[in-house]
């Protein structure tokens, strides 16, 4: 039997299209990053803008629950299964039906939660000292629910043929029409509240952007979207089985940052600790969106075929080879990211609104996340591992678990202060890798490669050390000399970066880390296109 990730053409291609994934993706939080940033030099983290947060954050959370990749994970291994069967206009029924059905059902959803919002707001306390403000402030915010799930069926459509830039791109305009809202109508908004009011706005506004914008790409497949709703259909039921489990899974990961939100703002500072914990969480999103993210999404597919296919020992292999190059990105990433946290954080918000005295509770929480950066990554990897094999009750369980541990790390860590409950899903992550990995490799019935994972991590983690040092030493003897001027900020941390990763490749080479190959191959790749 072929196993597709063990040969040398597909492993190119996976690696091309995890780059351009990659790239995509990374241009997105780049852009996002520069969202933040204008959010923060109008509003900083003290005050109403945790409102907005607060608000921003239920319906966010029911999108993780209902939509977006939680359906995208459901949906991807029944469209594919059936694709592989050559069953393909069943599937695109499929698929019309289940676009449909969630665009119809979660506009219901979101009409309830319209009506209902000051009740949902309760948990929260007072956020911002105006939780009126919260309350129609996420009214506004909810259609982004329905948007989102028809959104999950076409990016689903797409990776499953292997589409990946188009669906990296589109948060790319939901973040430039975000961007455009925030610098063309808040300056001319009246108050506070009213500036708010125009950031939601702009949000709901992209949402829209990035749903419509993929679908050109769906008319040169094999079929179209269609005006059906044939729920009696045993796959449509299969992926909302399906959803159950997928759902809570990947929604209660996300319902963590909603426990952490109302931990926070109940128990450290309501007129802060949210949006300081939301603004540091946005910067340690870069690297995993950049990477992570990018390699199970690509991966996914592939995953799913192999499992159709019953090729057990090609799916073992494909997913050892994700995490390990998770590993490679993502633990240098968050050792670099922890020592250079607060120059980080000075640079990227510390203007307008944002003052020096939010800067250093906004690093903590940043490197307090970072500890956990690889192992979420990791677990993002794991989780689509078992959702190929449609075996989705067993993240759920752990998932189920995680939240509750991290609802008690919550509880014991709040009282070191804001950083205290980044720290807490830190260590939350270690723990569901280490329990992912476990019922992994007893589904599978052998070893994941973990001898030959942990030689590569080991590797991976001496490297990084070096690198993280070399930043912190080159930023540091440059801020020392040159001040702190924007232009000699950016100067100082650009140096110690292009250090940092000079000194881990140079490390990786000479350590023999495997897992630089692909790296290697790309840019022999890029040589030949010249």
């Amino acid at each position: 039997m072929l196993r597709a990730v063990s040969q040398p053409g597909q492993r190119r291609r996976l690696a091309w299209s995890t780059a351009i994934f990659s790239l995509a993706t990374g241009l997105s939080r780049l852009l996002g990053l520069v969202r933040e940033i204008f959010a923060a030099y109008y509003f900083g983290t003290t005050g109403q803008i945790n409102a907005f947060t607060v608000a921003f954050q239920i319906p966010n959370l029911i999108r993780s629950l209902v939509a977006d990749a939680a359906l995208s994970s459901a949906f991807v291994p029944v469209f594919t299964d059936l694709l592989e069967q050559g069953d393909r206009k069943r599937a695109w029924r499929v698929a019309s039906s289940l676009f449909w059905i969630m665009l119809l059902g979660l506009s219901a959803l979101s009409a309830l939660f319209i009506l209902i919002a000051p009740i949902v707001i309760i948990p929260f306390g007072d956020p911002g000292g105006d939780k009126e403000l919260a309350a129609n402030l996420a009214r506004v915010l909810f259609p982004i629910v329905a948007l989102l799930g028809a959104s999950g069926i076409i990016v689903g459509i797409l990776n499953s043929y292997d589409h990946f830039t188009v669906p990296a791109l589109t948060p790319v305009f939901w973040n430039l029409a975000i961007i455009l809202g925030l610098v063309l109508g808040v300056p001319h908004a009246d108050g506070e509240s009213g500036k708010l009011y125009v950031y939601a706005g702009s949000i709901l506004v992209g949402t829209v952007i990035q749903v419509l914008l993929p679908m050109p790409w769906l008319r040169g497949l094999d079929d179209r979207l269609r005006v059906v709703i044939d729920w009696r259909d045993p796959a449509v039921r299969r992926v909302f089985k399906m959803m159950v489990p997928v759902t809570l899974s990947l929604g209660l990961i996300n319902f963590n940052a909603f426990v952490d939100t109302i931990f926070a703002s109940r128990l450290i500072d309501a007129n802060s600790a949210p949006t300081a914990i939301d603004k540091a969480f946005r910067v340690y999103m870069l690297p995993q969106g950049m990477f992570s993210v990018a390699i199970a999404t690509v991966l996914f597919p592939s995953l799913a075929r192999l499992a159709s296919r019953h090729d057990l020992d090609g799916f073992r292999d494909t997913v050892a080879k994700g995490v390990r190059q998770i590993g490679f990105m993502l633990i240098p990433a968050s050792l670099i990211t922890a020592v250079l946290a607060e120059p980080m954080v000075r640079l990227i918000y510390q203007r307008g609104a944002f003052d020096a005295t939010q800067t250093p509770v906004v690093a903590a929480a940043l490197a307090a996340f970072s500890a956990g950066l690889a192992f979420n990554g990791a677990m993002l990897m794991l989780n689509r591992a078992f959702f190929s094999l449609q075996q989705n009750w067993v993240p759920t369980r752990i998932a189920l678990a995680n939240l509750a541990l991290n609802a008690g790390l919550n509880f014991a860590f709040y009282r070191f202060g804001t950083w205290g409950i980044p720290l807490a899903t830190s260590v939350a992550n270690v723990a569901g890798t280490a329990a992912l990995l476990y019922m992994l490799r007893r589904r599978l019935g052998g070893r994941l490669g973990f001898g030959e994972t942990a030689n590569g991590v080991a590797r991976i983690t001496v490297a990084s050390v070096v690198a993280a040092g070399a930043a912190f030493a080159v930023w540091w003897i440059v801020d020392d000399r040159l001040g702190r001027s924007t232009w000699s900020q950016i100067f100082s941390l650009g140096l110690a970066m292009v250090a940092a990763i000079d000194a881990y490749l140079a490390v990786c080479l000479v350590l023999k880390v495997r897992e630089i190959s692909p790296l290697l191959s790309l840019r022999t790749r890029v040589r030949r296109r010249r």
